[in-house]
């Protein structure tokens, strides 16, 4: 896949030409990109979707979620959303658009719900109506049996899997000692949870909640499916142990016995970074870099990016791309693309004409990133 190199770093540069024309250029490993904004003056943005007729749905954490036309247009508000948990982390999340929508018009979310003792992870579902201002009939399918007065760690993201069926990433909301709700089976916090498209449990392990499907994860804030349809996520760390994981049925992804993080006190978390019973990270990083948003690249603009991982940093800057095909000792060779737009970057998607738009926090912006013509 690929010539890239261990930490390589693209830089931005202004293109030459007149003021009114100039735009950004990134070079990257395999040439000069162009960087375009698309939306601008967002609010703590959180993820981006996009509709059948080239319009696109942006969501913001405080609790709106905005409808554009086409990019560089304004945006108009949609109507009908729940009562949210606004509160740190909480709030409006994750939008995903299953692949009947041009016919279902059915849209799902995950939000922090209000609940008894502060907020919890919940997922609705909900028809956009006709003319994009209004979302019908929002039903909460899920929700965290527990909730919690901390504003951290919902996790929230959710992906449709080549069955039809839901995952969604639950972070361990930073309660109890080092998280160790995580490690119990019949609770919610710190798991991936695996729903029909009724809203009913998928997976029904013995001795756990239904629908959970994985367990020992920490604040996954990334999810998608790589080309074969394998679950993969992305989630944050204490200090260091961010990992890239590929969720499986039953099994036990370490937080917080098992860790390549530290405390943020200094102290070992668990173990050490690994243990029977519990699975090794397909990659990490150390130090952090609080990973989020999460895409297998089709190739469809960029043949030498096919089947590669790319991400979004929230505490580093950058957006990331990860080559499978290339070993490294934290697990893949990784390429960093950084400049000015790529402040904190919350979430990366493929548009359906194969360019790359993720969002950047830092600067309130949608951008557009393609190979330069």
């Amino acid at each position: 896949m690929k010539a890239s190199a261990a930490g390589l770093v693209g830089t931005l540069a202004i293109g030459v030409g007149l003021a009114a024309n100039a735009q950004a250029v990134m070079e990257t490993s395999v040439g000069s990109f162009h960087i375009v904004p698309v939306a601008e003056g967002l609010e703590e943005p959180w993820a981006i979707g996009f509709l059948t007729d080239g319009a696109f749905l942006i969501t913001e954490r405080e609790g709106l979620l905005k409808l554009f036309a086409a990019p560089g247009t304004d945006p108009v508000l949609v109507t009908g959303l729940p009562d949210l948990f606004r509160d740190g982390q909480g709030g409006l999340l994750d939008v995903m658009f299953p692949r009947d929508f041009a016919t279902s018009r059915e849209l799902w979310f995950s939000f922090s719900q209000p609940m008894p003792g502060g907020g919890g992870t919940a997922v609705g579902r909900a028809v956009l109506s006709l003319d994009g201002t209004q979302l019908q009939d929002f039903t909460t399918v899920f929700a965290m049996p527990h909730g919690s007065s901390e504003g951290r760690h919902f996790g929230s993201r959710l992906v449709e899997a080549l069955d039809g069926s839901i995952f969604v990433t639950v972070g361990d909301r930073g309660t109890g000692p080092l998280g160790m709700q995580a490690q119990e089976p019949w609770r919610a916090e710190g798991k991936i949870i695996h729903l029909n498209r009724d809203g009913t449990p998928a997976t029904e392990l013995s001795g756990a909640l239904p629908g959970v499907w994985s367990m020992g994860h920490r604040n996954p804030q990334g999810a998608t499916l790589d080309l074969e349809g394998r679950l993969l996520t992305v989630e944050h760390g204490a200090m260091g142990g961010d990992e890239l994981n590929a969720p499986e049925a039953g099994k036990n992804y370490g937080w917080p016995i098992a860790s390549f993080g530290l405390n943020y006190n200094g102290d070992t978390i668990g173990l050490g970074t690994s243990l029977p019973g519990t699975e090794p990270p397909l990659h990490y990083w150390d130090p952090s870099i609080a990973p989020s948003g999460l895409l297998v690249y089709s190739g469809k603009l960029i043949p030498d990016w096919r089947g590669d991982i790319l991400f979004g940093s929230l505490n580093s800057d950058f957006l990331g791309r990860l080559d499978p095909d290339a070993p490294a000792p934290t697990g893949f060779v990784e390429e960093r693309l950084a400049g000015p737009e790529t402040a904190r970057v919350r979430d990366v998607v493929e548009a359906p004409d194969g360019a790359i738009w993720f969002l950047s926090v830092g600067n309130g912006t949608a951008y557009r990133l393609a190979p330069a013509e």
